[in-house]
């Protein structure tokens, strides 16, 4: 069985609006947030309490919006942030947005 694959806009394609969107949501943006804190992940350790579908959502708008990158690895579905591509799209973005972020916490 081959390697499940996925698609991903490259950095022209990435949309502020569509970004933007992504980022708008809590989960979403608490994904955002642990990804930036611990590098690549196993998606499932973005959400362990979420049902499969819930999480498989959430993280496909990520990466469709051009927020994270994934990767399969055997069962596993690895995920990380496109800060690099993000950066070079629209710089200072991320950044402001988890510093914001982390000011609502305080």
């Amino acid at each position: 069985m081959p390697p499940r694959t996925y698609e991903h806009p490259t950095i022209d394609e990435i949309a502020i609006p569509r970004v933007l969107f992504a980022l708008s949501e809590p989960l979403r943006l608490n994904m955002v947030r642990m990804l930036a804190e611990r590098g690549e992940v196993d998606s499932i350790d973005l959400g362990p309490d979420l049902p499969r579908s819930t999480l498989t959502h959430h993280t496909s708008l990520l990466r469709e919006s051009g927020v994270v990158f994934v990767r399969a690895e055997g069962r596993k579905c690895m995920i990380r942030l496109r800060d690099e591509a993000l950066e070079a799209r629209f710089p200072g973005l991320l950044g402001t947005v988890l510093a914001g972020y982390e000011d609502d916490d305080a």
